[in-house]
């Protein structure tokens, strides 16, 4: 992830020699990205140091870019906690009645972590209605940040044939994996990527498709 003392010192977004719109949504949104990248990549029992340190940096990101909040924290704690134990119940013989209580503990997360995403997209919105960028820019942030929240879980749904897609007002936000599109009321469509600069943050780029 970028540096984080250029998080926690306010710059992110306000970077006067970035030649591209850099906002503190953005940043967030790569980092997210870079996240749920990494926890896929460290599924083995045996990396969860690197788990841990992947969790702690993005909450480190989320300080700097929403603000302290306990809701978000608390989502990316129960994200790891739930990733531990899909570890640890696949990778080592765990006794059926502790199997069993594992079992139940992850259904009671699964619910907390339902009630938490609301509250934390919420923050998203708050936070992307101060950004200075483009509208349609903003919009592709905003869709994709609430993905990005949906996607929270060890035992989230891999990616289906139909590319996931949410309203943001009157914009139509479709996460295609390695690009986005962002399609207006009027039908114009625009292509947007998520970018990120090191030591400064990152940013959504959209181009109207002629």
């Amino acid at each position: 992830m970028m540096k984080l003392s250029l998080v926690l010192s306010g710059l992110i977004g306000l970077s006067g020699c970035a030649t591209q719109n850099v906002t503190r949504s953005g940043t967030l949104l790569s980092s997210l990205t870079q996240y749920h990248s990494e926890m896929q990549s460290l599924a083995s029992s045996s990396r969860w140091p690197e788990r841990q340190r992947s969790a702690g940096s993005l909450k480190t990101i989320i300080t700097g870019t929403v603000g302290a909040s306990p809701e978000f924290y608390r989502l990316v704690d129960l994200d790891l906690r739930k990733r531990e134990f899909s570890a640890a119940m696949r990778d080592t013989n765990i006794r059926p009645d502790r199997l069993r209580e594992m079992q139940d503990e992850l259904a009671s997360m699964d619910e907390e972590i339902a009630a938490l995403k609301p509250v934390v997209k919420t923050q998203l919105t708050a936070v992307a209605s101060h950004e200075p960028s483009d509208r349609i820019e903003n919009a592709a942030a905003l869709g994709l940040l609430g993905m990005a929240v949906d996607n929270f879980s060890a035992g989230a749904a891999q990616r289906g044939l139909e590319s996931p897609s949410t309203r943001v007002g009157p914009y139509i936000v479709t996460d295609l994996g390695s690009f986005s599109t962002v399609r207006t009321p009027e039908g114009q469509s625009h292509r947007c990527t998520v970018f990120s600069l090191p030591e400064e943050g990152g940013g959504v780029r959209c181009e109207a498709v002629r």
